[in-house]
């Protein structure tokens, strides 16, 4: 249950936000250590000295503030997120905001607004009202809370994180655990300002990024669109600081507009390529239809790429569909360390992001520009009522994706200034150690474990063993192989291999050539993976250079160009394809000619075999319009077969129709035939005589209303008389109106034989307001002659729709 934030106001001046220690039972230190720190000794002073087990380093939780900002804006909400990464957990927390410089013993110490999420997990403390802690002592891995900034003037503000896992208080002074904002200039309000520290790490390191996108009816059911929900394909790189993709407080280029509008990739991967110079790799992955399965159904889509020291920071969006213009992504992720190496791994939960050109609130809302384009920022829970993410109560919004970026390899000489880990090491060797196997895709394997050491230290032949885990049979008929593998071996110094043999790193990719023109040289490395068993030198060469032309010509009509990036993917998923790959033109001809150097090359590609895959198919086509223009119609959908019939047989549905409900036809208003004149309402002089009809069906949807039902025209009988005569007169028109009743009464008993009948009664109260209901009214008997049979009087009943307009 998510209960109203409840803030709390506090005073004005530089703040540090601290997340600082939990409940005092939790804790792990002595009631003596308590004893010693008096309440007169200041405010909340027990808690802000309480002391427990420090651990520098501590890397398994983290804190972090919503778009990663270094500067904050006065007076904003902002959204903390303390977190741990599974296995590992915490069991209890507490937030405090200070000015920088404070020591936290005065009222006046503290500044900011807090409000609380989840009075289920958070809660303010009795002993502290200022500080935010935990509601009850449980394992948890994540918890949010929203800060408010202060006001202009308070300065930088420094976010630091203190946990209780196990009855051990973890903190940390720098890493993590802590986060440091200032105040934002107001000259550049909405501009997203974070300097990147330039990286000192060596070498280059190849990574791997794995989306997995959690955006279902399940985790997300308001106005989930079931057909058309899917993820773009993803489109980013590995780039330098002086480039940006995009970015909180910035504004959309049209490649991040057709993105997020239009889930096309093209014009993002072509400025991308223009910035050449800053960017080492572009990341692509494909599009994802529909945007969630189970992973043992489908893959998460997946791209690797490299950094190096000038372009180290890596940036992707993806298009959540069908939105007006909402994406996921990171932007600008630093993957070089302040330790002068390479991170290992990036675990990031990713919501939602509005691109600022349309301005839709729906899944499906038509078209609408927004103009002006307005700046990229994250979407809200309280943005509109009518949005998917709306929440009056202002929680957080569900993630919506999970991206994991691991590294994979590690190139050239390395220069960190903290030693390599057993998960460094391992990280770098995993990609050498896929062994080609026979193993059934619906065995999912962790991957092979080092080699262990020989058996035998002697000559004699022995056996080494390496392990792997299974983690997943997706079919339970087919075997899945055994989870050791042995090879035979010998002792050091034995091996039937040269023992003068040394183990070399793959070659990294080129160095760009020395000239922009003509004829120059480059260069490539690669490094000494193992040096020789017998402790020789090893002579394998780890550089080597080669002859390279960046432009054929430089007379004053030619033009420069870039080198040639790397080869797209295939076209072709089997059998025979293409592949591209492009440059760019950095310099037209000096002479005003056009550039006649070629900027794009194709080639042929081979795939596997098609055989092992008959069935290919495009993805589905748009859904055709409805078939009618109101109301209940079919409409359609197609898809084409890519693969060749010669493949095999493909039994694949290449077209669909399902129902489609457009706004209700118009209704227009039914009436009934014009009853008889009535009899004229006065016996003599002028008068007047009315005739009705009812409405049998009331207007709907827009139809035509009724119109009169009742009319009414004048009449004459005859001139009134005066004195005696017209006393008897009257006497013989209540005589006739007498007999006219009695006439009438007669002609109901013929038209319900052997009885007489009351009038109907008015109509009941419809039974619902909308959605059809129904009404009744009723005609009792009046009289039976004693000529009848029960069966053939007896009360009569009628029954209507009313109110079938849709609620």
């Amino acid at each position: 249950m998510r209960l109203s934030p409840v803030p709390l106001r506090l005073s004005r001046g530089p703040a540090l936000l601290a997340l600082a220690l939990p409940l005092a039972a939790a804790l792990a230190f002595s009631d003596e250590t308590l004893d010693k720190v008096a309440k007169s000794e200041g405010y909340c002073s027990r808690i802000l000295r309480a002391q427990g087990t420090r651990r520098e380093g501590y890397t398994e939780f983290s804190l972090r503030v919503e778009g990663d900002p270094d500067f904050y804006k006065p007076g904003s909400s902002y959204r903390v997120t303390l977190s741990a990464a599974p296995p590992s957990y915490f069991r209890g927390f507490t937030l405090i905001a200070l000015k920088e410089n404070r020591e936290g013993d005065k009222e006046e110490d503290h500044a900011g607004t807090f409000q609380i999420i989840d009075e289920e997990e958070t809660q303010f403390m009795s002993n502290c009202p200022v500080a935010v802690t935990e509601s009850t002592p449980r394992r948890r891995t994540r918890i949010q809370v929203f800060w408010i900034a202060p006001p202009t003037g308070t300065g930088c503000v420094i976010l630091k994180a203190s946990i209780v896992q196990k009855r051990i208080i973890y903190f940390q002074d720098e890493g993590s655990l802590t986060k440091k904002l200032c105040e934002q200039d107001p000259t550049l309000d909405g501009v997203t300002d974070r300097p990147i520290l330039d990286c000192c790490a060596c070498g280059t390191a190849k990574y791997r990024l794995t989306f997995y996108g959690n955006w279902s009816e399940k985790t997300h059911p308001k106005d989930y669109p079931r057909r058309a929900n899917h993820w773009s394909a993803i489109i980013g790189g590995s780039h330098s600081k002086n480039y940006v993709l995009w970015e909180y407080g910035g504004y959309a280029s049209e490649g991040v507009k057709q993105v997020a509008e239009l889930g096309s990739p093209v014009k993002m991967e072509e400025e991308i390529r223009q910035q050449s110079d800053e960017v080492l790799t572009v990341i692509k992955a494909k599009a994802q239809w529909p945007a969630w399965q189970p992973v043992n159904v489908r893959a998460a889509p997946s791209a690797e790429f490299s950094v190096d020291r000038t372009r180290h920071l890596m940036s992707f969006l993806t298009m959540m569909g069908p939105s007006p213009d909402w994406n996921v992504g990171l932007s600008a992720e630093d993957l070089c360390t302040k330790e002068c190496g390479w991170v290992q791994k990036v675990v990031q939960d990713l919501i939602p992001w509005d691109a600022g050109t349309d301005s839709g609130v729906t899944y499906e809302s038509p078209n609408k520009p927004t103009i002006p384009q307005e700046k990229i920022r994250p979407l809200t829970s309280l943005d509109h009522p009518q949005s998917p993410f709306y929440d009056p109560e202002g929680g957080s919004i569900t993630q919506v994706a999970r991206v994991v970026i691991e590294r994979i390899a590690r190139k050239g000489e390395q220069c960190n200034i903290v030693p390599d880990n057993v998960d460094d090491i391992v990280a770098d060797l995993a990609p050498e150690e896929k062994d080609e196997d026979d193993t059934p895709e619906t065995c999912i394997y962790s991957n092979w474990s080092p080699w262990s050491a020989c058996s035998s230290s002697t000559c004699e032949k022995g056996k080494r063993m390496r392990q792997r885990m299974l983690k997943a049979q997706l079919d339970l008929s087919v075997p899945c192989p055994d989870t050791q593998d042995f090879q035979p071996c010998m002792g050091p110094g034995c091996s039937d291999e040269d023992g003068s043999t040394c183990t070399m790193s793959e070659w990294i990719t080129w160095s760009p050539c020395s000239v922009s023109c003509g004829m120059g040289m480059r260069s490539r490395e690669r490094y000494v993976k193992q040096f020789p068993e017998d402790g020789s030198v090893c002579m394998l060469p780890t550089e080597e250079t080669e002859k390279c032309t960046v432009n054929e010509e430089c007379s004053p009509s030619s033009c420069l160009v870039t080198e040639w990036g790397e080869w797209d993917d295939c076209s072709a998923t089997c059998g025979m394809g293409m592949k591209k790959r492009h440059r760019m033109v950095k310099m037209s001809p000096a002479d005003g000619s056009m550039c006649k150097a070629e900027t794009s090359q194709a080639e042929k590609c081979m795939m596997p075999e098609c055989h092992t895959i008959p069935c290919l198919l495009s993805p589905w086509s748009e859904w055709s319009d409805c078939s009618v223009t109101c109301g209940k119609g079919m409409r359609t959908r197609q898809r084409m077969l890519k693969s060749l019939a010669e493949l095999g047989d493909c039994n694949e549905d290449l077209e669909q129709a399902e129902k489609c409900m457009l706004p209700e036809c118009p209704i227009d208003c039914e009436l009934s035939e014009w009853s008889q004149w009535s009899e004229c309402n006065k016996s003599c002089g002028k008068g007047h005589m009315i005739r009705t009809r009812t409405i049998q069906m009331e207007p709907q949807f827009g139809g035509a209303s009724c119109p009169e039902t009742v009319q009414r025209k004048k009449c004459r009988t005859r001139k009134c008389l005066r004195g005696p005569a017209v006393q008897k007169l009257r006497w013989r028109e209540a005589r006739e109106s007498r007999r006219s009743e009695q006439l009438r009464e007669e002609a109901d008993g013929e038209q319900f034989p052997g009885c007489r009948m009351r009038p109907w009664t008015a109509w009941s109260e419809c039974t619902k307001l909308c959605g059809g209901g129904i009404q009744e009214r009723y005609m009792t008997v009046k009289k039976r002659f004693k000529s009848s049979q029960f069966t053939s009087c007896k009360d009569k009943k009628e029954i209507r729709a009313c109110n079938v307009h849709p609620c």
